[in-house]
């Protein structure tokens, strides 16, 4: 079950955290957003919102990692994309007056704030300033949507499997060593993130950690040739 704490929550804490959203906004409005926020905290794989659904609010990771994933074709899963702090999502289907065509679930365990996206499009109406900042971020989804379905259609597996894992290290970074990725994922959600079947993620890790591309410790990954790797997710 979701955690959730729905509080007025005082505004010089939430500003350093959601400046992005804060910085167009009057008084007023940020004052509004404030007194109508709330806390949600995910365990581990919880679902956030559920394809279907009618979208209710703006949702901002604060900490944690958040998965977007979209049911394919005999129950297979794609994981479309990751989001990582401080992101906003799950807006694009209220925007597009639509239920959700995707799900999101906590990577690992999540804080989330929340806000009425009702009081997001009257403060769309006010300021246009805010509508900039939805454009040009719903233009980079798209942009980054275009290039993983290239990537994710046109590449063999071995391609597919070296994209997601920079893909990964460009979302999330590395590890204190400068190598190991900071975002620890089972081998399915690998795959899903792949367009590939658990058996060839598996199979396609273990030739990569032979070949000295990678090392594999449980589910740590350190890259050890980003150089080769980068190299195979060009080439495909």
């Amino acid at each position: 079950m979701v955690k959730t704490v729905k509080k007025s929550i005082p505004l010089k804490e939430m500003l350093p955290l959601l400046s992005a959203i804060f910085e167009p906004l009057s008084e007023a409005q940020k004052a509004l957003l404030t007194r109508n926020a709330s806390i949600h905290t995910y365990k581990k794989n919880q679902p956030i919102y559920v394809e279907g659904n009618e979208p209710t609010h703006l949702m901002c990771l604060v900490s944690g990692k958040v998965k977007i994933l979209k049911n394919g074709v005999g129950g297979r899963t794609q994981i479309m994309r990751v989001i990582k702090p401080v992101e906003y999502f799950g807006y694009r289907a209220a925007f597009a007056n639509q239920k959700y065509l995707t799900s999101a679930a906590a990577f690992e365990p999540s804080l989330i704030v929340k806000f009425p996206i009702s009081l997001i499009e009257q403060v769309l109406k006010e300021n246009a300033k805010l509508g900039w900042f939805f454009i040009q971020h719903l233009s980079v989804d798209l942009g980054t949507a275009d290039e993983r379905t290239v990537n994710l259609t046109q590449k063999h597996i071995r391609g597919r499997l070296a994209e997601s894992l920079l893909f990964l290290k460009d979302n999330y970074g590395l590890e204190e060593d400068g190598s190991t990725l900071s975002i620890y994922l089972s081998r399915e959600d690998l795959a899903n993130l792949s367009n590939m079947t658990t058996s060839n993620a598996i199979r396609t890790l273990s030739i990569f950690a032979n070949e000295k591309i990678i090392a594999i410790d449980g589910r740590k990954i350190k890259l050890i040739d980003q150089s080769r790797l980068e190299k195979i997710s060009t080439v495909g």
